[in-house]
């Protein structure tokens, strides 16, 4: 191991692109505006090149890439959001329960139009989150409000107390992230360096510590249920998918691909055993061995409905544990509530999205209206249809495999969706360190002309330049369809 000196002398390269890192992430953090698109280019594209280079000229030494990651995270500590306003809606949840209100039941609107107040900076925190978000009820699972509970219990009743608590639980569970995706890469005998792929990734860093996001604590429950899943802890596994449903939704529509995990891979394990003991014993084919070959294959018979039956007992932990998070909020009224909410923004909403684009072209061309709800349900039956087909159709037996499958699926139910946010795409950077696949990478890249978009640049009225969002996906498409399509499969 290299002492300190010895780091000093032999990664003086290295420690400078680690301080020019740290000057552009304090500067990307403290003095960026939203607005200044220009500045925001130079900043982003200028620390994935930074990135690149730290990690080529250390040598992937792990004790400077892990202090590294975690400096560049704690510089953002005391920095508001500049990218984002969603925070302000979760200190204003986490809020609300510390005052015993139930978020589901109320709007911020419903409190505010009749001049209450009834949590500390309520006006402040009404007016940061923008009139989309205040005149909705919340839709966050139960799980995300208990760390929005926790990142409130700081001293202190200032917006940046709450903001530093909230901070501080993401940059744990990157911390998490990184253990236990290190562990699973070595596991499964593949280079361990690939975690700094997602840990040192800048737009990880922005997005999740930067901007508040909480995908971060999502992707940790669902890498720690990977590594419990090929640790043979199945049913810890399953409370810990529950535990990341309950940050967010997105993980319900991988359920269906764990499918051939527990119909398939002990049973293939077991007939290769077999395979062997009956080459050795058809060398001398007697009555006495005969019974003794037609006795192990009625056994081998016998394994699938054993392992059926651990299924069906996975998939019922996950739902008694997400059940069981979301009691404490039950009412007829939280259920019709959350329903809507939850069906709103993903059936009603537009933006960055690729394919709903071209349908919604060819919706006016033909209607003159915009159809997005009669698309929306198409493109998501698709979506159902892709990710049953990588379920049953393709055996997620290993680790890579099943990654594999979720990595794909999750890209195509994206690539369907009406409203593809940023930060959204973290989960695919996480998932490809476990494939043969690079173009979530790519798109962590390329990402950032969403935000373009996003501010109606090149546009007279403010709203999303498709141009920009063309440009994004073609860049992505490129990558995606050579990596599935025309390169040479590789064997995962």
């Amino acid at each position: 191991m290299l002492g300190l000196a010895n780091i000093i002398k032999y990664k003086k390269s290295t420690l400078a692109y680690i301080l020019i890192s740290c000057i552009l992430y304090l500067w990307f953090a403290y003095g960026l505006e939203r607005t200044e698109a220009l500045k925001l280019i130079v900043l982003y594209i200028g620390l994935f090149f930074l990135a690149y280079l730290i990690v080529k000229t250390s040598g992937f030494y792990f004790r400077i890439l892990v202090i590294s990651a975690i400096l560049f995270r704690l510089l953002f500590l005391f920095a508001i959001p500049n990218l984002s306003q969603d925070f302000y809606r979760f200190i204003w949840d986490g809020r609300m329960i510390l005052e015993g209100f139930n978020p589901y039941l109320y709007t911020p609107d419903s409190f505010i139009l009749k001049g209450e107040f009834p949590i500390a900076n309520a006006k402040e925190l009404h007016s940061g989150m923008g009139e989309l978000s205040a005149m909705h009820y919340t839709n966050y699972p139960p799980l995300n409000q208990l760390c929005f509970v926790l990142g409130n219990l700081l001293p202190g009743q200032s917006i940046i107390s709450s903001v530093i608590g909230l901070r501080l639980i993401i940059i744990m569970a990157d911390i998490g992230t990184l253990y236990f995706g290190k562990k699973l890469l070595e596991y499964l005998k593949l280079p361990s360096n690939r975690i700094f792929w997602y840990i040192l990734n800048p737009f990880i860093i922005i997005e999740f510590t930067g901007n508040l996001h909480f995908e971060g604590i999502m992707i940790f429950f669902l890498v720690w249920s990977l590594y419990l899943l090929y640790s043979g802890q199945w049913k810890w596994a399953a409370v810990l998918i529950a535990c990341s449903i309950s940050i967010k939704l997105i993980p319900l529509m991988f359920l269906p691909l764990f499918f051939w995990w527990f119909t398939s891979a002990s049973l293939s394990n077991r007939n290769k055993k077999e395979q062997v003991i009956s080459n050795k014993e058809k060398q001398s084919i007697t009555r006495k061995g005969m019974a003794i070959l037609r006795q192990r294959s009625a056994q081998t018979i016998q394994v699938p409905s054993n392992n059926i039956i651990r299924l069906i007992s996975f998939y019922a932990i996950v739902g008694l544990t997400v059940i069981l998070l979301f009691l404490p909020f039950f009412s007829m009224e939280f259920i019709n509530n959350y329903s809507k909410t939850v069906g709103l923004w993903f059936g009603n909403f537009e933006f960055n999205a690729s394919i709903y684009y071209i349908a919604r072209a060819i919706g006016y061309s033909i209607t003159g209206y915009n159809e997005i709800a009669i698309i929306a349900k198409i493109l998501s039956v698709i979506s159902v249809l892709i990710i049953l087909g990588f379920s049953f159709f393709k055996q997620n037996n290993t680790i890579p495999k099943l990654t594999t499958s979720i990595l794909i699926a999750f890209s195509s139910y994206l690539f369907l969706s009406t409203t593809v946010h940023p930060w959204y795409i973290g989960t695919l950077v996480l998932l490809c360190i476990f494939t043969n696949y690079r173009y979530p990478l790519v798109w962590s890249v390329v990402i950032i002309l969403s935000y373009l978009s996003y501010l109606g640049i090149g546009t007279s009225d403010k709203s999303e330049n498709l141009w920009i969002v063309g440009l994004e996906y073609v860049v992505v498409f490129s990558v995606f369809l050579w990596e599935i399509v025309l390169r040479k499969p590789i064997k995962v």
